[in-house]
């Protein structure tokens, strides 16, 4: 197979964030108890995986890049 596994699993996290963004009846807590992860756990991954390229990112701004708004904001308007 000849293909570009970065674009693709880019492709397929835009997706999953976009997914979790338009989804906001589903909390936090209901993602850890089924999956092991929620949107903070991709937050920090989202920060961890921009300083191991050499980007300086702060936890909030790596939040609100996966929740799509600042994390007080949503916590505000969706968190249950």
């Amino acid at each position: 197979m000849d293909y570009n596994k970065n674009e693709i699993e880019s492709s397929v996290f835009r997706r999953l964030v976009a997914h979790l963004q338009e989804n906001t009846d589903v909390q936090n807590i209901d993602l850890m108890d089924l999956a092991g992860f929620c949107r903070n756990c991709l937050g920090k991954w989202y920060k961890e995986a921009a300083e191991e390229s050499g980007i300086e990112m702060d936890y909030d701004d790596a939040r609100e890049i996966i929740y799509g708004m600042p994390y007080p904001e949503w916590k505000d308007k969706y968190q249950k």
